[in-house]
């Protein structure tokens, strides 16, 4: 297992700041190089909202999305709101795995 490392991204709402660390230790015990959101806008990082900070982040997390192997959306109670469905058809038009925390 040493060395062969998967790259995984999370994506979902950051309302669920506590599913994100969560999940982020789950997979990191598992042997997965994790890459999570750098802000939770809905959940109290108000700079998100300054002018330009949210279209800058969405990019960045695209660029996440092509360092990855596979994502991992966080979809607490089936929820899966508009970026993060662009963020799932942008993985799955590249060819990148999806998975979820919660059965679709």
């Amino acid at each position: 297992m040493v060395g062969k490392y998967k790259v995984i991204t999370l994506c979902g709402s950051t309302r669920f700041k506590e599913q994100f660390v969560e999940v982020q230790k789950r997979l990191t015990l598992e042997g997965y190089i994790v890459i999570s959101v750098g802000l939770f806008g809905h959940s109290g990082d108000d700079e998100v909202w300054t002018e330009g900070t949210k279209a800058m982040l969405d990019d960045m997390h695209k660029r996440k999305i092509d360092m990855a192997d596979e994502i991992f959306v966080i979809n607490v109670g089936g929820y899966i709101g508009e970026s993060t469905r662009s963020e799932i058809a942008y993985a799955e038009s590249k060819g990148i795995g999806v998975k979820y925390l919660e059965q679709l």
